[in-house]
C-alpha cells in the first residue's frame, strides 16, 4: 500500500512538472507574439530543398508539412542504407578480428580502434571536406565501378523505372511468395537433418530458386521494371540517379563508425561460444563451414543482437549530424530552417522528437522479436 502511494505521488509530481513546463513555454511564446499552432503547415515554404528523391519539390508550391515529410524520408533513407552497409562491414571485420590469421586480426584491430575512438562529427567532416571534396575527380574523370560512377558531385547509380504498375505489384507478390516457399523448405530441411542426419545445401538451393523463380515471373509479366543507366554527357551524367556528395559522405561516415562497434559485438559473440562446442562439432565430423554456420554463429547471435540493436538506434539518431555537410534530413530542413522561418519551436521540436522516438521504438520492436526467437528457451 505504501509503495503504491509513493508511486502515485511521484507520478503526480512528474505530471505537474511537465504541465508547468508546457504552460510556461506557451506563455513565453505568446509574450513574444508567437502563437503556437499547426496553421503554418499549409503555408508555402520559401526556401529550396535540393534533394528529394521520394516527393516532388517545387519552389513556391511545396508546403511546410511536405518539407517535414521530405526530411523524414531523407532521414530514413540514410538510416536504412547505413544499417545495411554497417551490418555487412561490421560482421566481416568482426570475423576477421577473431581470425587466427595474424594480418587479418591486426588489421581489424587497428580498424576498430581508430574509427571507434574518433568523434563521429570529426569523421563526417574529414571524409567530406578533406577526402571526397579534395580528391574526387570531376564528372568526366569519374571513378568507375561497373555501372556506378563516383565523382565530386556524388555517386551516380542506375535508376529502376516501373513500366507497368499492375504487373510490377504482381511481381512483388511473387517475390514474397518465393520467400515463403524458401522458409518452409528450410524448416523441412532442418527436420530432415534431425531425423536422418543428412544435410542439404539450403542456402544455395534457396538462392537459386529465388533467382530463377523471380526471373521467370519477371519475363512472364512482360518486364514491368526497367533500369535506366547513367550516361556521361558533355558536362555531367544524364539518366540514372545521383546520391549527392553530402549524402554519400554522411552514409560512408556512419557506416565506418558504426561498423567498428558492430565488429566488436561480433567478436564478443564469437568469443562467447565455448571451446567445448567447437570441439564437439569437430568430433562429429562437421566441416569448417558447417561448424561456423550451424554451431558458432547461431550461438554467437544471442550475444551479438542485443548490443547491435543499440548501434542501429545510434546510427539513426547520429544522422542528425548531417547539417555539417549540408544533407537535407529532418533536423536540417525541419528543426533548423523551418523553425527559423516560422518560429514555431514547440510544434517543430516536438514533431522531431516524436519522429526519432517512433523510429527507435519501431526498430527495437522488430529486432527484439527476432532476438526473442533466437534465445535459448529454458525447460
Amino acid at each position: 500500500m505504501r509503495s503504491a502511494i509513493i508511486q502515485g505521488v511521484l507520478l503526480f509530481i512528474v505530471c505537474y512538472a511537465l504541465l508547468s513546463i508546457y504552460q510556461t513555454t506557451i506563455f513565453n511564446l505568446e509574450e513574444r507574439g508567437i502563437k503556437t499552432s499547426t496553421s503554418f503547415f499549409d503555408s508555402v515554404a520559401p526556401f529550396k530543398v535540393g534533394f528529394s528523391p521520394f516527393l516532388d519539390y517545387e519552389l513556391g508550391k511545396t508546403t511546410y508539412i511536405e518539407i517535414f515529410y521530405i526530411g523524414v524520408l531523407n532521414t530514413i533513407l540514410v538510416a536504412v542504407l547505413g544499417i545495411v552497409a554497417a551490418t555487412i562491414l561490421g560482421f566481416a571485420i568482426g570475423i576477421m578480428r577473431s581470425s587466427s590469421n595474424w594480418l587479418a586480426s591486426k588489421f581489424s584491430l587497428v580498424y576498430v580502434e581508430i574509427f571507434r575512438n574518433m568523434p563521429l562529427l570529426l569523421q563526417i567532416m574529414f571524409w567530406n571536406f578533406a577526402i571526397f571534396l579534395a580528391f574526387l575527380p570531376p564528372p568526366k574523370q569519374s571513378l568507375e565501378f561497373g555501372v556506378f560512377y563516383l565523382n565530386g558531385r556524388g555517386l551516380q547509380t542506375p535508376l529502376p523505372i516501373i513500366e507497368n504498375s499492375n504487373n510490377f505489384n504482381i511481381w512483388l507478390v511473387t517475390i514474397f511468395f518465393s520467400f515463403i516457399g524458401v522458409y518452409f523448405f528450410r524448416r523441412w530441411a532442418k527436420k530432415r537433418f534431425f531425423e536422418t542426419g543428412k544435410t542439404l545445401p539450403v542456402f544455395s538451393l534457396s538462392l537459386v530458386f529465388i533467382i530463377l523463380f523471380t526471373t521467370l515471373m519477371f519475363y512472364a509479366l512482360g518486364g514491368p521494371l526497367t533500369i535506366e543507366l547513367p550516361v556521361l554527357g558533355k558536362f555531367n551524367f544524364k539518366g540514372g540517379a545521383q546520391l549527392p556528395l553530402p549524402l554519400f559522405s554522411l552514409w560512408f561516415s556512419l557506416t565506418i563508425y558504426t561498423s567498428a562497434f558492430i565488429a566488436e559485438n561480433v567478436r564478443a559473440g564469437i568469443a562467447s561460444v565455448s571451446k567445448g562446442q567447437i570441439e564437439a562439432a569437430r568430433s562429429i565430423g562437421l566441416s569448417r563451414s558447417q561448424m561456423v554456420r550451424m554451431v558458432i554463429i547461431p550461438q554467437a547471435l544471442r550475444v551479438i543482437i542485443p548490443p547491435t540493436i543499440s548501434q542501429y538506434l545510434n546510427l539513426t539518431k547520429n544522422s542528425s549530424l548531417a547539417m555539417a555537410v549540408g544533407y537535407e534530413e529532418v533536423v536540417a530542413v525541419w528543426a533548423n530552417i523551418s523553425l527559423n522561418q516560422t518560429g514555431q519551436a514547440l510544434i517543430i521540436i516536438a514533431m522531431t522528437i516524436i519522429f526519432f522516438e517512433c523510429c527507435s521504438l519501431f526498430t527495437s520492436f522488430v529486432l527484439n522479436i527476432y532476438n526473442r526467437r533466437i534465445q535459448l528457451s529454458e525447460r
